[in-house]
């Protein structure tokens, strides 16, 4: 049995709300992307994300592994971003920030060097301290001089090298040989404590002070020493944001999780101890 065909008023008024329904769902999902669009660029300028972009974090150098490990996590969980990072002696850090190195972050190994970043107001807010550390003597695998105590370091017939005074480590050893009642006559004083585990792993140094994180990481290769005065120099290790960041969120966020439960349980396993 044929239809008949449906009169002309009703096939237009069925094509209007046809056209109606299609350009309200037009009008509702533009709204949602403007939405959804507004919002992103907002997180990124200011409201708490991450963002994009690159993140310069300079940091002492016997920060170097577990920092690298936390950048590595950081870019996982933000894609948008990249982690510069450049480790170096504390002091030398400190002093290329305040000759305007772009950095967003500053971890270093000590407070004195912290404060010549904080005191011209280039920090944002107060550093957290976040890990301590202390020294260790450092010789070969075998320890072939049979070094048991800081004294032993006196004979001048022991090659040892030490960091140099204005870095953390070197004014950590200072204060443990003042303690110890103990001169040791360096062959060399370096600028950052891995050139130091570096001249002993290469057989250059028969001895050395770093901390006992950098023994850690290096095991298989040298041997760590403790001795009694150790404890006189341990070094509190601070970070902040600094106030010049170009990328204050990310700035952020990696702080939160060096100072955080990831960031306090991967210090730990390379040894640092807890603040």
């Amino acid at each position: 049995m044929a239809h008949s065909a449906p009169p002309r008023s009703a096939t237009k008024r069925t094509a209007r709300r046809r056209l109606l329904a299609v350009l309200l769902g037009g009008v509702l999902l533009a709204t949602t992307a403007c939405s959804a669009g507004g919002q992103g660029p907002q997180q990124a300028s200011g409201s708490g994300s991450p963002g994009s972009g690159e993140l310069n974090v300079f940091a002492a150098a016997s920060l170097n592994g577990v920092l690298t490990d936390l950048a590595a996590e950081f870019e996982d969980d933000h894609p948008g971003v990249t982690v510069r990072l450049n480790f170096a002696g504390s002091s030398d850090l400190a002093t290329q920030i305040l000759s305007g190195a772009p950095a967003d972050v500053f971890a270093s190994a000590n407070p004195e060097n912290m404060d010549k970043v904080t005191a011209p107001g280039l920090a944002a807010g107060d550093p957290v301290t976040f890990a301590t550390n202390e020294l260790q003597i450092v010789v070969p695998d075998g320890n072939p001089h049979g070094i048991t105590s800081l004294a032993d370091l006196a004979d001048q017939r022991i090659k040892t090298v030490i960091c140099a005074p204005q870095v953390p480590c070197g004014a950590a050893t200072q204060k443990v040989s003042q303690e110890a009642g103990v001169e040791i006559p360096a062959v060399s004083e370096e600028s950052s404590v891995t050139d130091v585990l570096g001249k002993v792993v290469s057989g250059e140094a028969d001895a050395g002070l770093v901390y006992v994180t950098d023994v850690k990481n290096a095991q298989g290769q040298v041997e760590g020493i403790d001795f009694a005065e150790a404890g006189a120099a341990v070094n509190d290790y601070p970070i902040a944001r600094l106030a010049e960041s170009t990328n204050p969120d990310a700035a952020e966020a990696f702080v939160a999780l060096v100072t955080g439960p990831d960031g306090r349980k991967a210090l730990a396993d390379y040894g640092f101890g807890t603040p």
